[in-house]
């Protein structure tokens, strides 16, 4: 996190806690285990910065929550956030807790609101999980025609490109209820596509085996770019709201802002709708000078893709270039291909 001055610090403590005398400061979030937790430790962290601060979270259950099918029939991952952004809108919340990979890139931010602070990210890989009576661990020993449950078009297409035999269907549910469906079997599913990070925010990262599928092509393995913002938890709040924007900014990690921003410029230059099948991830290179910025984008299978990267100073400017890449190799054909 950014180091502030005392002074400063302190004077902005002030001002926070005499805006939330009479009333805590609300955290919007989803209602899932996973969001309850994320909002809970947002809470704490916004407590420890302004000592006597009390917080209320305020669960919110959104569209998507509550839909059991295909995300794209009713407009894709903006309905994990509409709900959220009409209380932050409407003052009902104060500030309100995103996981960065759910927020729509086609969709503008609602007026009057931005994300004053990206926590530090955390691991952007995802992992294959298998049934706990399973004597499987790793994607590669699954048998021919295997079923594999993701609701991710994204890991999907990259899923094919290794093992076009299997069957990957979608599952909906929070983690929790999605790992349970996994052990119990009553859908048939040999094995399970999650992001570690979601895995270490309820507990069960250290908890099941899990095969950790790299970023980069290593011979016959699974490898699997991860979603734009992957890893990272975005706050947002009302422009109009000083104090909290300020506060919101003592949180927020540069590193991870850059890098939110390089990969979210791409995707916005992409037009990337939810049933597009687009990965990104940014890092800073390790003298500390530029970032580096991957792309990819998909057909829906996996079996036609285009591939990107830049390293720049400016990370806006790395995403701008990573996407004008992609678009001249096809990749506004391909993502076209995947809106029906």
């Amino acid at each position: 996190m950014p180091t502030t001055d005392t002074t400063t610090t302190d004077a902005l403590a002030q001002v926070v806690a005499q805006r939330f005398t009479d009333t805590p400061l609300r955290v919007g979030t989803r209602t899932s285990p996973m969001a309850l937790w994320q909002a809970g430790h947002v809470a704490d962290l916004l407590a420890k910065r302004v000592p006597g601060l009390r917080t209320e979270l305020v669960g919110i259950e959104t569209t998507a929550d509550n839909w059991p099918g295909d995300l794209a029939e009713l407009g894709g991952k903006g309905l994990f956030t509409k709900e959220i952004d009409r209380g932050l809108m409407a003052g009902q919340v104060d500030v309100a807790v995103h996981c960065m990979k759910d927020v729509p890139g086609d969709v503008p931010l609602p007026p009057g609101t931005a994300f004053g602070a990206y926590l530090t990210r955390d691991d952007v890989h995802d992992v294959a999980l298998f049934p706990a009576a399973s004597p499987i661990r790793r994607l590669e020993d699954l048998p021919q025609g295997a079923k594999v449950a993701t609701s991710s078009v994204r890991r999907r297409a990259q899923l094919h490109q290794y093992r076009p035999d299997l069957r990957i269907e979608r599952i909906r549910g929070n983690v929790n209820s999605r790992l349970r469906k996994l052990d119990e079997g009553t859908d048939g599913f040999e094995a399970m596509i999650l992001a570690r990070a979601g895995l270490g925010r309820i507990g069960e990262a250290g908890q099941r085996p899990y095969q950790l599928l790299p970023m980069e092509h290593q011979g016959k393995k699974v490898a699997v770019l991860p979603a734009v913002g992957s890893g990272v938890i975005g706050l947002q709040a009302r422009t109009a709201d000083a104090p909290v924007m300020a506060l919101l900014d003592e949180l927020s990690d540069p590193d991870t802002a850059a890098c939110v921003t390089a990969e979210r410029v791409m995707l916005h230059m992409l037009l990337g709708h939810c049933n597009s099948p687009i990965a990104g991830h940014c890092v800073r290179t390790p003298d500390g000078r530029e970032f580096h910025l991957r792309g990819m984008v998909f057909n829906r299978d996996g079996s036609r893709f285009v591939h990107a990267a830049a390293w720049h100073k400016d990370p806006a400017t790395a995403g701008s270039l990573v996407a004008a890449d992609l678009l001249r190799q096809g990749a506004r054909d391909l993502i076209n291909a995947t809106k029906n």
